[in-house]
């Protein structure tokens, strides 16, 4: 069971997210790995926090107007199988630790560094082709290390003035949805029962808390926290961990050359 403290996490963490229309994997995921859950085990948590998370975004944004499925299918028309792909894979030890490091660290950079909103009367006309491309790369990233690919997509479309900020949060929020959908779908392939049932009995309250904070959050705006601070606060955790990771591998490479 999880104590106190990561249950409050995971709340804050939900609560926070869902008021900008993400889901919080990579977070979710920063504290699943300081927790010292079993890193093969910390996708499957992170995507089910996203989908519940996000779920309850993306009605929100569709009801409101701000998603355009003719705008998303070409970013979710790949990110789906390419998410379930690296779902499924069985990756060494070494390798995926080294992924995972890998994706918080630009995660966290990508939160740093997230350019402006593009301006809302003049967005450049989208390429279903680079939309194709990106939903791929980016659902396989979501399907192997949990994190739901909206961290990136986000600053990806406000780079190439996609459209407006507005439709670019129902976007990157239905998109996590269906990645963390397929992820999910994919590392079920390869888990072991016994670890699904451990997982039942012990996460159910971080469910709970998600589930709570990301309906709060997303009814009341995250007890109006500037989208800046959150993502400074956040990319601090995430590349703390990342970090960590970093040099847990680079040491398990120095050890076995």
């Amino acid at each position: 069971m999880f104590g106190p403290e990561i249950i409050a996490a995971f709340f804050v963490t939900a609560l926070l997210y869902s008021s900008v229309g993400f889901g919080g994997g990579s977070t979710y995921t920063a504290l699943l790995v300081l927790s010292g859950m079993p890193l093969r085990l910390v996708p499957l948590v992170a995507l089910a926090g996203n989908i519940i998370v996000v779920a309850i975004g993306a009605r929100r944004f569709a009801r409101s107007g701000a998603l355009s499925f003719a705008r998303f299918w070409p970013l979710a028309l790949l990110a789906m199988p390419f998410a379930w792909i690296g779902g499924s894979l069985a990756l060494p030890s070494s390798l995926f630790t080294g992924l995972l490091a890998g994706a918080l660290l630009v995660s966290g950079a990508a939160m740093i560094l997230r350019p402006g909103s593009p301006t809302a009367d003049a967005p450049d006309p989208p390429s279903r082709a680079i939309d194709m491309a990106s939903g791929a790369g980016l659902g396989f990233v979501a399907g192997v290390t949990g994190i739901g690919g909206g961290i990136y997509l986000s600053p990806l479309l406000h780079m190439r003035r996609w459209g407006t900020a507005r439709l670019i949060a129902g976007t990157c929020a239905m998109f996590i949805l269906v990645n963390s959908l397929a992820g999910m779908a994919g590392q079920l392939t390869k888990a072991d029962p016994a670890d699904l049932i451990s997982l039942a009995s012990s996460v159910w309250p971080l469910g709970l808390a998600v589930m709570a904070g990301g309906y709060i959050g997303s009814r009341t705006g995250a007890l109006k926290l500037s989208e800046r601070t959150l993502r400074i606060v956040s990319a601090a955790l995430i590349l703390y961990v990342g970090c960590r990771l970093g040099l847990r591998v680079a040491d398990e490479w120095a050890q076995s050359s």
